[in-house]
């Protein structure tokens, strides 16, 4: 059977989203400090490594099969991909893959420079399999909140193209929850050392997410003239985030910065993951505008709340998915000349199902997450030592360095 269109352009898509995790392990490094950037890096590249073979194994099957009350999977029916071999199928499980591996590397943000490696290691397959999987599952794979589900069928199925709620909303709801069990590192708010440490890789990281965006959101295209407008909208959200951003910032502190720009950017592509095929090109612009403007505000929460979210996970991708997902409620264009948001005249009913997938997504990844964050925190122990923290993580995980300064052979900052 020869490869069709669709299909090749779902397999580059496919890499374009790998790359992504890469990207988000430059993003990430840049913003730490100099002597926890390659531990950084290493907890990006092992949630790569750690979901793939999680997704081989089971994941996949979790979110494809026949499942249980609407909830999960069986992780039986494909396990080991065997039954798929000689099926187009593959291309799909492989691309799927590549989102499960982006959701949990996510999190990894709000605990840079405090999480021991091997905690993390071993919260990656368990969070992708109990949080992760369900979610995909009822969402994209036939579940509860399916138009046949038995909450989509009661109050109408919710919008999540490319994964506002399944990726962004379980992602930033996990960060807080590890941010609040881990506790806050040595001198939140304070030391000026917890600044980022290289602006200009946090700006090739950002091109690189931007980038393997279009792959995020327009691998599952189901036309060319679905394709184009989600291209379209993946363009123009995160440079109305990015513009959104850098004016909040100027209001209130009156320079616009590098980091304002780049974070930007990441908000935009939030905003619009879950909304990408479904507004159109001015609704991406006003959505990229709304949450660059709000995704700077509520980075700033958690020094007002005491939460200790290092990267902004929690800040960028819980509020930006958030903003994304219910804007649909407003801005979702009519299908054939029906529903649609408030804005269209489409009633109530879609907004309806937007906030019940944010609060199915919110309470099942806040309680999962808080059983598996907890189980490891009270066994094996999830936070590295005080000597360790603030000699550097690096050092102490790794006995690397991600800078050599004169002969000490020892980056320190």
């Amino acid at each position: 059977m020869e490869l069709s269109a669709g299909q090749v352009w779902m397999m580059a898509s496919a890499a374009m989203v790998l790359l992504m995790t890469p990207g988000l392990a430059f993003f990430y490094g840049g913003m730490t400090r100099a002597k926890s950037a390659l531990n950084m890096m290493m907890m990006c590249f092992m949630a790569a490594a750690l979901t793939a073979v999680v997704w081989v194994l089971w994941g996949y099957s979790m979110t494809s099969s026949v499942g249980f009350a609407g909830i999960v999977g069986s992780p039986l029916t494909h396990a080991g991909l065997g039954d798929l071999v000689g099926g187009v199928e593959l291309i799909g499980a492989g691309y799927s893959a590549t989102f499960a591996i982006i959701a949990v590397a996510l999190i990894s943000g709000a605990i840079a420079d405090r999480a021991r490696f091997g905690a993390w290691c071993l919260f990656v397959p368990l969070w992708v399999t109990a949080v992760y999987c369900p979610l995909a599952y009822m969402v994209w794979g036939g579940g509860l909140l399916d138009e046949e589900g038995m909450i989509g069928s009661v109050v109408g199925e919710a919008i999540d193209f490319a994964g506002g709620t399944v990726v962004h909303i379980s992602a930033g709801v996990s960060a807080l929850v590890l941010a609040i069990i881990l506790g806050k590192r040595h001198g939140f708010g304070s030391d000026p050392g917890h600044r980022p440490h290289n602006m200009p890789l946090v700006m090739v990281g950002a091109a690189l997410l931007w980038f393997g965006w279009f792959g995020f959101n327009g691998g599952a295209a189901g036309s060319a003239e679905q394709a184009g407008l989600i291209w379209i909208n993946t363009l123009a959200a995160p440079a109305a985030a990015m513009v959104g951003w850098l004016f909040t910032e100027l209001i209130r502190t009156g320079r616009p910065t590098s980091f304002g720009a780049a974070s930007g950017v990441v908000a935009g592509l939030v905003a619009i993951t879950p909304a990408c095929a479904d507004v159109s090109p001015a609704g991406a612009l006003g959505l990229g505008l709304v949450a660059g403007i709000l995704a700077s505000l509520a980075v700033g929460l958690k020094y007002k709340l005491g939460f200790d979210d290092s990267l902004d996970v929690v800040g960028v991708h819980l509020t930006a998915g958030i903003v994304g997902t219910l804007a649909l409620g407003f801005i979702a264009l009519p299908v054939d000349g029906e529903g649609g948001g408030l804005f269209y005249g489409g009633g109530a009913g879609q907004l309806i199902a937007q906030i019940v997938s944010v609060v199915l997504a919110v309470v099942l990844a806040g309680a999962v997450t808080t059983v598996l964050g907890l189980l490891i925190a009270r066994t094996i122990g999830f936070r590295i030592s005080s000597e360790h923290e603030i000699s550097g993580i690096d050092r102490a995980e790794h006995a690397e360095s991600a800078y050599v300064f004169g002969t000490t052979g020892a980056g320190t900052r």
